[in-house]
């Protein structure tokens, strides 16, 4: 058994946040049908990489193991479907502008006089309310906004995006979180919730530390490269050999470091026992250290480390991450079987059970593969209903 088996998700989610959110629920067993335009689908469909018979990789990373329900919501008969099936939900997921759901007589207000019983979540960019709230947005305006790209690049350069789309991945994990919340609380209470998610309150919400010294000090950390603002060493340093390694020690490591390094004077200073006091003297630490490591090769480096017990790895590249053993060994990367695009690679979700089943990578829908299947097996229409419905160009 699965974590989630037995609950079923109406997935209206597009492009990623969202889409992520409901993957995370189906590799965890829960029945997420997602609904899609007819004839085009979801937009990511469209998005590069793209393979075999128009499949795009973009679509495929986060879009495993659901069902494809074709509904045009500009038809009345569709959106009669979208509130049936609604009603047969657990889960209902959007990420449509605030006021969409209501024009498609889709809103949380409706929806619950039918099912009180629904979590619904609504992700979008600014959230329900406030004076944002009607702003479009994507992934790297919420950076911006949110103090993450002033924080992030070299002390000398400007601010840099994160290299993932970590606004839109973020806010799909609060997402699951957030209904993985409102389910216990409906087993508690009988009564489900609807949860305004905004990617930008994420984004605040991820400040964390730098907030903490705000609220501390008033000091607005700016940028620091690898270095980390309140440790010394915590920084990726050059090899002779052009590979990098990153390294961060405690105390209880400095001195290893300095043995593995060479770096005797260094060691032999009380004023640099403690961490605090090798914050101080950052610039002749940091420049000793990456003196010594530029005559080192990667592979010695991080050999010398692993013999001091320093915590160090290297700077991979996506490759190198991939075909790592550790992660190999894990069972991190894996496969699904796609009709069109044959054995195709995929990352699982990184949960790991002892009295549940683990997630599986599942493969992703062809658009509208399941329209028919749900609409006879969740909702009941008969052959005839269905025709019926193609014909108007509902589905």
């Amino acid at each position: 058994m699965k974590p989630l088996d037995g609950i079923r998700v109406v997935d209206f989610g597009r492009v990623l946040a969202a889409p992520y959110a409901t993957m995370i629920l189906a590799e965890l067993g829960a029945e997420v049908i997602k609904i899609e335009q007819p004839g085009s689908g979801d937009e990511t469909r469209g998005f590069e990489p793209i393979l075999a018979e128009n499949e795009s990789g973009y679509f495929f990373a986060f879009n495993r193991a659901k069902r494809s329900v074709t509904l045009n919501l500009r038809k009345e008969s569709a959106r009669a479907i979208a509130r049936r099936l609604a009603t047969r939900a657990d889960v209902l997921v959007e990420n449509f502008p605030p006021g969409a759901m209501a024009r498609f007589g889709l809103d949380w207000e409706r929806l619950r006089t039918a099912n009180p019983r629904l979590v619904y979540l609504s992700n979008t960019g600014f959230g329900q309310t406030g004076p944002y709230a009607q702003r479009k947005g994507y992934d790297t305006i919420f950076q911006a906004m949110s103090g993450m790209m002033a924080l992030t690049g070299e002390p000398e350069g400007g601010p840099c995006k994160a290299g993932l789309p970590i606004a839109d991945l973020t806010s799909g994990l609060w997402g699951a979180i957030a209904i993985l919340a409102a389910l216990q609380g409906r087993a508690a209470s009988g009564n489900g919730a609807r949860i305004d998610l905004s990617m930008l309150d994420v984004q605040v919400s991820l400040l964390t530390i730098s907030a903490a010294r705000f609220f501390a000090t008033g000091e607005v950390p700016g940028r620091t490269g690898t270095e980390h603002l309140g440790r010394v060493p915590s920084a990726a340093f050059q090899c002779r050999d052009g590979g990098w390694v990153h390294i961060t020690g405690s105390d209880q490591h400095w001195q290893p470091i300095c043995r593995a390094l060479a770096l005797d004077d260094l060691a032999a200073d009380p004023a640099l026992a403690n961490n605090a006091g090798r914050v101080v003297d950052r610039d002749r630490v940091m420049r000793r250290m990456r003196e010594a490591i530029a005559a080192t090769d990667r592979a010695a480096l991080l050999a010398a480390c692993d013999a001091a017990e320093v915590p160090a790895g290297p700077v991979n590249a996506v490759d190198e991450a991939l075909g790592d053993p550790h992660v190999r060994a894990r069972g991190i990367v894996g496969e699904f079987a796609h009709p069109t695009v044959g054995a195709f690679p995929a990352l699982a979700v990184p949960l790991k059970f002892d009295g549940l089943d683990d997630p599986a990578i599942g493969r992703p829908p062809r658009l509208g593969e399941h329209t028919e299947e749900v609409l006879r097996s969740v909702l009941e229409l008969s052959g005839e209903e269905i025709a019926a419905l193609r014909a108007e160009e509902a589905i």
